[in-house]
């Protein structure tokens, strides 16, 4: 299937010469990519001036609005008939396009997703997932990342199956491994919404994931489990803490290494090391989370991305597209059915 893809040109701290570029980048490393680029129609065919061969395999659609990065979600979701992440999300639901793209704001990009594309069946919320770097050779999925403040277990079981199929996807792993985020790993331990879910984990049969009980926040980065599974609240506190000590680690070690003109020289000796660490930190390297659950894929792009980061949001939502993650996930939350201890308490 050869994804058609809408990109939100107006999202994002720079807005369409970025979008535009990085939809380049994503078409040269895959020629059989389509866009809708929507937005102001004059900067967009602007933009792709500099992109020929990406602008044979393009359409724009003039938006007469943008989606402030203030915005409240009631207020985007009032003006989405006219705002170019509006029209992006709602092309998806048209039919017209296999995915958006959007850098804009992340509240009025999951209010406008949900009204226009609601949930899955058999799936109460959506979640917001990403790939997190880790020690090892793959990322971690960790899901939610901001989209419900509040969840209870059955929240909780139906995001471990979603980050279960996105990190097969992702990653090719048969049956990736999943833990619960709790603040500690003995099974006695959290919450009785994390221990209600991590009954329903277990007592489930014939999931494509092994659960292997908790994990605590320090163990994030290990990669010693494929997904970590959590409510949106401590996942966003979480996510900003990991991206705070990323920022604090390469900030310092800039610091130390023009502290004097030994450290200066040892930085010469050492750069090899300190460029590896830099891009494994990047973001624009790990660009693109994904708000799973809904009858469509939206993949959310940081603002302050730059082409590379732009293109990785766009090669995430192609190859979710091409790997019919809806389904994937639709045929793993039948399995769940009404016999795990959450379903029969949610009755």
């Amino acid at each position: 299937m050869r994804p058609r893809i809408a990109i939100d040109a107006m999202g994002g701290d720079v807005g369409p010469r970025v979008m535009v570029a990085g939809a380049a980048l994503a078409r040269h490393r895959h020629e059989g990519f389509q866009f809708l680029f929507v937005g102001d129609e004059t900067q967009i065919r602007d933009a792709l001036k500099d992109h020929p061969n990406l602008a044979a395999a393009s359409e724009v659609l003039h938006a007469e609005d943008v989606v402030s990065a203030d915005a409240k979600p009631s207020q985007a979701l009032r003006g989405s008939k006219k705002t170019s992440m509006g029209l992006a999300v709602n092309a998806v639901k048209a039919g017209d396009v296999s995915a958006a793209v959007s850098a804009g704001n992340t509240g009025a990009l999951m209010a406008i997703s949900k009204l226009a594309l609601r949930t899955m069946p058999g799936i109460d919320r959506p979640a917001l997932a990403a790939l997190l770097p880790t020690l090892k050779d793959t990322d971690v999925v960790m899901l939610d990342l901001g989209a419900n403040a509040e969840c209870d277990s059955r929240n909780l079981v139906q995001f471990s199956v979603m980050g279960a199929a996105y990190s097969k996807i992702m990653h090719g792993f048969e049956k990736p491994s999943v833990k619960l985020l709790n603040i500690g790993t003995e099974d006695a331990k959290g919450t009785g919404t994390i221990q209600d879910a991590a009954e329903a984990l277990r007592s489930a049969k014939g999931l494509s994931l092994d659960f292997r009980g908790f994990t605590e926040a320090d163990k994030i980065s290990t990669g010693e489990v494929d997904v970590i599974v959590t409510d949106g609240f401590s996942g966003n506190v979480a996510l900003k803490a990991l991206e705070g000590t990323a920022r604090f680690v390469t900030d310092l070690l800039k610091r130390s290494f023009r502290s004097s003109l030994r450290s200066k020289f040892g930085f010469l000796i050492s750069r090899p090391a300190t460029e590896m660490l830099r891009g494994h930190l990047d973001p624009n390297n790990h660009n693109g989370a994904v708000f799973l659950g809904l009858n469509g894929v939206v993949v959310k792009s940081h603002g302050s991305a730059d082409e590379k980061g732009v293109a990785n949001a766009v090669e995430v939502a192609a190859r979710l597209v091409e790997d019919s993650i809806l389904e994937r996930i639709s045929e793993e939350i039948s399995k769940i059915g009404q016999s795990t201890p959450a379903a029969a308490a949610a009755k």
